[in-house]
């Protein structure tokens, strides 16, 4: 059972770095870090189309990576 979830872990893990790299630069957000970015400071904009689905792919990735990896903490404790 360790081998399957460490061999999971590993996947989801990869897969986890893949949507990352996959998810469109935000060219505008890194010039506005540079120059400080307080006019838009509180506003929030909403991702659309294949932002939107990288970003739920990556969240989804990420917890499932994350419950992994308490299942295995859990079952090397035990």
């Amino acid at each position: 059972m360790t081998n399957i979830l460490t061999v999971a872990l590993l996947v989801v893990g990869f897969l986890l770095v893949v949507a990352v790299m996959m998810q469109p630069s935000k060219q505008q957000d890194a010039l506005s870090a540079l120059s400080g970015g307080a006019a838009d400071l509180f506003t929030e904009r909403k991702s659309r189309g294949f932002e939107a689905v990288m970003r739920r792919i990556t969240v989804v990735l990420g917890a499932i990576w994350f419950i992994i990896g308490i299942a295995l903490m859990y079952l090397s404790a035990h």
